[in-house]
């Protein structure tokens, strides 16, 4: 870490460490409880409340908005996991969540498949807790770094527990984090803030206390996903909304050289404009892509709907695999088997009824048992739009 970097401006302190690469780590300042926000955040801040309010409120009507809720959550753990260098296909991890299994050694593809699937168990863990009343806490995060890491090749780095050594980012060190000897403090101050309220607003506050978190880096292995589902969950309560529907990977991923040069330009000369102005940019990109996902999602359910209805021998499990395909649209004629209680033949004259409607069709992969996907819900979820 090159300590010319950090200017008077910088937003904490350089402490000496002892490692190959740097001879120093940075330990941030507490957040600020006060602050006056730049004028020119202003018009921003405006644009992305109001994108978050549409999104919203289109989640207020919804019968059942978890049906909607889920792919835009399975693509943000794909999404997430990606920017650590952990892949699934949406496939894959539909797959994986249908029938869930151990991996059998180190290089076993089901490890990477385990973490992405897992990132949607730690965000539900989350909101769990937060809509059972719990506050965003320490011991929040500690839950779901724990659900992050469960099963998964990352069980050495300390599930659910803050360092006990010290960490760096990037080969070179360009950055490396508070010791842990600085950690107690730290964190300390990042909880007392996550419950007090600041003069600002809750969307700032919640970048905000996103750099904080990425900065303290506060565990062995996770930091990047953790923080990102924090990031999530604060947006959520924060702003009061329904359902946390705010994802910001897919944007921090595809900008990610800025994503690092803008958390890295707060800590060294106090760049907390460009950086809250990046990430209200990110709302607005993410919550217009949310609501054409879920518009795109709303009209193909209630096609599918009509395309069952005009059938004189429509079952009502027809119409509720319809449903069902919204959580998973990736099958296999055993699992319908399975899930609803009927025989092979019963199952598979159900899986073709749907393909002879345009609703399911044969994934190109041929295997056994046979992959089926519901292709418009897969685009409509998972496309790159």
């Amino acid at each position: 870490m090159n300590p010319e970097d950090f200017q008077s401006e910088a937003t904490g302190r350089l402490v000496e460490v002892d490692l190959p690469r740097s001879k120093y780590s940075f330990v941030p300042d507490p957040m600020p409880l006060e602050w006056d926000m730049p004028t020119g955040l202003w018009p921003t801040l405006a644009e992305a409340k109001q994108a978050i309010a549409k999104l919203d409120g289109m989640g207020r009507y919804m019968p059942n908005p978890e049906l909607l809720l889920r792919p835009l959550q399975n693509r943000e753990a794909l999404r997430s996991s990606s920017m650590e260098g952990t892949y699934a296909t949406p496939e894959e991890l539909l797959l994986y969540d249908a029938s869930p299994v151990d991996p059998v050694s180190d290089k076993d593809r089901v490890n990477e498949w385990r973490e992405v699937w897992n990132y949607g168990r730690a965000l539900l863990v989350g909101k769990q807790l937060l809509d059972a009343g719990y506050p965003l806490s320490l011991a929040l995060l500690r839950a779901m770094h724990e659900e992050l890491l469960s099963g998964v090749r990352g069980q050495d780095k300390s599930p659910g527990e803050f360092r006990k050594g010290l960490v760096q980012i990037g080969h070179d060190a360009r950055f490396v984090p508070p010791p842990h000897f600085c950690l107690s403090e730290c964190l300390s101050g990042f909880e007392e803030a996550l419950g007090q309220d600041v003069t600002y607003d809750g969307l700032i506050k919640a970048f905000m206390m996103h750099y904080q978190f990425e900065t303290i880096h506060p565990f062995k292995d996770g930091n990047g996903r953790v923080g990102r589902l924090l990031l999530s969950l604060q947006i959520y309560k924060e702003l009061g909304l329904e359902n946390p529907w705010i994802y910001m990977s897919a944007f921090f991923e595809r900008y990610k050289d800025e994503y690092i040069e803008y958390l890295y330009n707060v800590s060294a000369c106090g760049g907390w404009e460009k950086w809250l102005l990046f990430c209200l940019r990110g709302v607005i990109d993410q919550a217009n892509d949310s609501v054409a996902r879920v518009d795109a999602l709303v009209r193909l359910k209630e096609d599918y709907q009509g395309r069952i209805h005009d059938q004189t021998q429509a079952s009502a499990r027809l119409i509720q695999i319809i449903n069902d395909l919204f959580e998973n649209p990736v099958v296999t004629i055993p699992a319908f088997s399975e899930r609803y209680g009927v025989s092979f033949p019963t199952a598979k004259s159900d899986v073709q009824k749907l393909c002879e409607l345009g609703v399911l069709e044969k994934h190109r992969k041929k295997q056994r048992p046979q992959i089926f996907l519901a292709a418009g819900i897969m685009q409509a979820a998972y496309s790159e739009q």
